[in-house]
């Protein structure tokens, strides 16, 4: 049942996070809650992110009352699975897009096939970095420890590259509507996967500092 509950959370984490803007308007929302613990520790973990704003939105929607968020952990499982779904949500528009060209036979085919195959590529491994780092906090400290630990870098890792490889694919200048709106929703992946390596990188980092002689 909890792990049903954190499923649950982390969903509706998602669609709060796809429905807002990177920068939520504060003037729309008067009464905001006071600034708790967990916030004040988001706050504090997402300034070694790149995307320091965007980071702490989508991990302080998922503050509850009286709810203790201070672990690193928690929070790059959390970010992850916010990855996960973004990349989830940008595969399924993709696809749909992939498959109205493809029956039209435009030009532009092939470069949102090729997309979507990379697409594809980071929910893969974003699945199986999750699953890697539940292994992880199952895990005692020794080599096998740090064996998970690379594994979830290097999928993490290659999700980051196979997102920002769509984006390259689709250029800034002459772009039609299309290729814009798959380029915006294929960044924001690569923004919150680049976000989610950070804070696994963060908490990996008290293992290693600890393994140091």
């Amino acid at each position: 049942m909890a792990k049903f509950s954190f499923s649950l959370l982390l969903i509706l984490l998602s669609i709060l996070c796809l429905l807002s803007s990177v920068e939520p308007s504060f003037a729309s929302h008067p009464q905001q809650p006071r600034r708790s613990k967990a916030r004040a520790y988001i706050e504090a973990s997402c300034r070694t992110t790149r995307y320091p704003k965007l980071c702490v939105h989508c991990l302080s929607t998922y503050i509850k009352p009286n709810m203790t968020i201070q672990s690193p952990q928690q929070l790059a499982q959390v970010a992850l699975s916010v990855s996960l779904y973004r990349a989830q949500y940008a595969r399924a528009y993709v696809l749909k897009v992939a498959r109205e060209l493809k029956e039209l036979k435009a030009r532009e085919y092939q470069v949102v096939h090729d997309c979507l195959n990379q697409i594809n590529d980071s929910v893969a491994q974003l699945s199986e970095s999750i699953k890697e780092l539940r292994r992880l906090g199952q895990a005692t400290v020794g080599d096998d420890l740090f064996w998970h630990i690379s594994n979830v870098e290097t999928w993490v890792s290659t999700a980051l590259t196979d997102a920002y490889s769509c984006v390259d694919e689709l250029p800034g200048k002459n772009m039609s509507k299309l290729k814009a709106t798959i380029k915006g929703k294929v960044l924001n992946v690569a923004e919150v996967t680049s976000n989610a390596l950070a804070l696994f990188h963060r908490f990996a980092q008290r293992y290693r500092a600890a393994k140091k002689p």
